[in-house]
């Protein structure tokens, strides 16, 4: 393979390896400043970040306020204290040898609010700052505001354009890079726009391509593209190394970092990493934020999947073909299905899944009462922890929802990945995954449970494997 160029990424001279920030912990200062001291891009969560105890353990989040307005500002305080530790964590480390950034989700609750306390309480710690799941427009103002640089998530020359065109032009100086981040192959969750099709991936090649020349248009040859979504031996994109086509480049490492020694996940979550088998991964749309999302097909997955697929429409009167009453509840509510449709719902019923719940679609899903009970705690018990939720219908606007009804097909994220992330199942927890996360398992390098250090996968990494 052809020799690693170095690149300059935030006023550093480094490989071009940049460790893939996920969200909620899974990168923590400690994989961060790993990275950075390797030669590479290190990048801490800023989503819900842990802070320690005096023994070095994670504190617990308890969230104390009476409603979810009081919570939400629990929540952001939590966020900027942790950023802050993570970022100290990141810059003891890597003894400054190396960039240190953050990545932070656009549409998670208060992310200007937790940018501004944590590069305002780190300021000289963070150098750049990674930002998706949305369209942040207002993240360029923030990291200039600091002197940092911003590197936006995107997943086509379209996305990048708009960003540009309404914001970024303003601040060209900071944009240190531009991450596109595959939609299909990406683990976490992934920009696939409405006219894309989940099941059809496309080359990313030409996307890229697309990318660079919409970064040529304004000015942007020198600025490096991060190739971000299904990266694992980079001798498979030596075609894209000193490509003209591409320009400047630099690989985003998402799911092979998770398996590293300094990675904070639990040993049974690298465990069944590597164990993982080709399609053990899935594209879905479960996710409160309503982007798609790449996670492994686990029970937690199969048991959201179930609830969809025990659905039926619904009125509230006899209404064309909804002439079959169905009562439930001690109150005899009355919901008319079709004839089909009622018969599927008896027969739900017989097997236990009696509690209808209704969605903001005019259906019905069919859960068992314990299932139903724990879904309506977890919604009451919503911290507002994104900036808009269909799973609990909190909204941080005036009136804090989105005005819909709160749909039960969807879960508490921040429960979830909170729990998994601090050593809870692996099963029965959402666990994302990048796609490629199938290939530990035939990749000789983790041979006999080989679990490297972040110095290690990074060299092997620079070697082509």
């Amino acid at each position: 393979m052809k020799p690693l160029q170095p690149v300059v990424i935030s006023g550093f001279e480094v490989l071009p390896l940049v460790e893939g920030g996920k969200g909620v912990s899974i990168s923590n200062g400690e994989s961060a400043g790993a990275w950075a001291a390797a030669g590479a891009v290190g990048t801490f969560s800023a989503t819900n970040a842990d802070t320690y105890d005096s023994e070095g353990r994670p504190i617990f989040q308890d969230y104390l306020g009476k409603n979810r307005r009081e919570r939400f500002e629990e929540l952001i305080a939590y966020a900027i204290h942790g950023g802050i530790v993570q970022a100290q964590r990141a810059h003891e480390i890597s003894d400054g040898r190396g960039p240190i950034h953050m990545n932070i989700l656009w549409e998670a609750g208060g992310t200007e609010r937790v940018m501004h306390g944590i590069l305002e309480g780190a300021r000289g710690l963070v150098h750049g700052v990674t930002c998706g799941a949305g369209m942040p427009y207002k993240v360029a103002e923030i990291a200039a505001h600091y002197g940092v640089y911003y590197y936006p998530i995107v997943s086509s020359a379209r996305a990048f354009r708009a960003l540009w065109k309404r914001a970024y032009h303003k601040y060209a100086e900071w944009l240190g890079g531009v991450v596109y981040e595959d939609p299909w192959l990406a683990g976490g969750h992934n920009g696939l726009s409405n006219v894309e099709d989940p099941e059809a991936p496309q080359d990313p090649h030409p996307r890229v391509v697309e990318l660079r020349a919409t970064m040529r248009e304004f000015g942007l040859d020198a600025t490096p593209v991060f190739m971000a979504g299904g990266v694992w031996y980079l001798r498979e994109w030596e075609h894209w190394l000193d490509n003209p086509d591409i320009g400047p480049l630099a690989f985003q490492i998402g799911t092979r970092a998770i398996l590293t020694r300094e990675s904070p996940v639990s040993e049974a979550w690298k465990q069944r990493l590597l164990s993982l088998k080709k399609g053990d991964i899935f594209l879905n749309r479960f996710s409160p934020t309503g982007f798609y999302s790449s996670a492994v097909n686990n029970s937690f997955i199969k048991e959201l999947r179930g609830r969809s697929e025990r659905q039926v429409a619904f009125t509230r009167e006899p209404l064309g073909e909804h002439t079959e009453a169905l009562s439930v509840g001690a109150r005899g509510r009355l919901f008319y299905l079709t004839a089909a449709d009622k018969v599927r719902a008896e027969g739900w019923i017989a097997e236990g899944y009696v509690t209808p719940m209704q969605t903001p679609d005019s259906t019905l899903i069919f859960v068992t009462p314990e299932r139903a009970e724990q879904i309506r705690a977890d919604q009451s018990g919503c911290m507002g922890c994104l900036s808009a939720c269909r799973f609990s219908n909190w909204a941080q606007n005036e009136i804090g929802s989105t005005g819909k009804l709160a749909d039960p097909r969807s879960y508490c994220i921040q429960k979830t990945l909170q729990d998994v992330a601090h050593g809870g199942d692996t099963d029965s927890n959402l666990m994302f995954s990048g796609h490629n996360g199938y290939r530990f398992a035939d990749d000789p390098f983790y041979g006999n449970g080989f679990v490297p250090t972040v110095g290690e996968l990074v060299e092997r990494m620079a070697s082509g494997d």
